[in-house]
């Protein structure tokens, strides 16, 4: 399976969105990673649906939805997308997330399960069918700068069993928490797909975008 990027935009300029979305198209990342959280499920506050939309006027990258809120399911309307999009909900975020994964689907998006640190493997087990992509956090949702969870690499190599002895060997598999060039390589031998790239990797001063995109994938 082709491994690919998803550029987080909360760690882009978004004083020059506009520009930062340019710089990412010229590097050719695959996704543009949109976190939402709404001060409940994290305890963090950050992009709203409005942000959403308007960086999904002025680019034809598809857009990586994480929802870090509680009962997603109300706001899955309020997002103007489409098939090549994916929305990502966590488990613990609605009593009846197959309801919710469900939505998504029937919208016409791609619908992404996203694991903490803590949360069973075996919670996506009987799910897998409502969905498009596995999302494996690698850190705590919601705090920026913590380290690597000491789990990451076995839950991500469980994961692409799973999946694979589920008959979705096809499915993806992103992983996002503190996603260095180092780490990259290793979750990428464990089965992980799609790499949630921000200042770790992608965004760092002095260095041009494209450049560490290149030397991003150059270690996969």
């Amino acid at each position: 399976m082709k491994k690919l990027i998803s550029a987080s935009i909360m760690c882009a300029d978004l004083t020059q969105l506009g520009e930062s979305v340019s710089q990412l198209e010229k590097a050719n990342v695959d996704y543009l990673h949109l976190d939402i959280m709404d001060g409940s499920f994290v305890p963090n506050i950050t992009l709203g649906f409005d942000l959403v939309n308007a960086v999904k006027k002025i680019t034809d990258i598809p857009l990586d939805i994480h929802m870090m809120v509680n009962e997603p399911g109300r706001f899955i309307d309020r997002m103007n997308l489409d098939k090549n999009d994916i929305i990502c909900v966590h488990y613990e975020s609605d009593i009846h997330i197959h309801r919710t994964l469900s939505q998504i689907k029937d919208k016409g998006i791609k619908a992404g399960l996203a694991l903490n640190p803590q949360t069973p493997l075996e919670s996506m087990e009987y799910l897998t069918d409502y969905m498009d992509m596995a999302l494996i956090m690698t850190v705590s949702p919601g705090f920026a700068g913590q380290k690597l969870f000491a789990g990451a690499e076995r839950k991500t190599a469980a994961a692409r069993k799973m999946l694979n002895e589920l008959g979705h060997a096809d499915m993806p598999i992103e992983v996002d928490g503190n996603i260095s060039p180092e780490n990259g390589r290793k979750l990428s031998r464990c089965g992980a797909d799609i790499f949630v790239l921000g200042t770790s990797s992608l965004f760092n001063k002095g260095k041009d975008m494209t450049q560490a995109a290149e030397d991003f994938r150059a270690v996969l």
